[in-house]
């Protein structure tokens, strides 16, 4: 399967440079990195979260995890929780289960972005499908979206 030409054509449409990186079937924004040989902080992740009555699209490194918690706080409400398969289907029809793109807004939904993505020269994700990812400067995919940046993953336990 190939990109969804909905996401194709607009990044097309608003001339951004951005690689198609191929690869085998991989489910998994942690896996497709590990397939790519891509930091797993560079490659994001994408989660649907419904907080009360809109869907927001999260996005984050492929090694962390959303903080529900911190969400609440973020959106000032305890009706925040992860949206359904069914749901997600829904909202992004031409996308594969799971391999939906940051983009939300193309798709309707606000874009969050973590903070710890933002100092990254370049950002790789899930380009709809399980068998292609997509490269581009992180700038151009913030100028795209217009992203809310907030700080949203669990933070990590420290050792001793």
């Amino acid at each position: 399967m190939a990109i969804p030409l909905t996401l194709k054509t607009h990044l097309d449409r608003e001339h951004v440079h951005y690689d198609v990186l191929p690869h085998s079937q991989t489910f998994g924004a942690a896996t497709v990195a590990r397939t790519l040989d891509v930091s797993e902080q560079e490659m994001a992740k994408v989660v649907i979260v419904k907080v009360k009555e809109q869907f927001v699209t999260m996005v984050l490194p492929a090694a962390e995890k959303v903080d529900v918690p911190r969400l609440r706080k973020l959106f000032g409400t305890h009706r925040v929780r992860l949206a359904t398969e069914e749901e997600i289907t829904q909202l992004f029809p031409d996308c594969e289960l799971g391999a939906m793109p940051p983009l939300g807004t193309l798709y309707g939904l606000p874009v969050y972005v973590d903070r710890s993505l933002t100092g990254d020269e370049d950002i790789v994700f899930e380009g709809g499908t399980h068998s292609e990812a997509i490269r581009m400067r992180y700038w151009d995919f913030a100028a795209l979206v217009f992203p809310v940046v907030a700080e949203f993953h669990r933070p990590s336990v420290a050792t001793c």
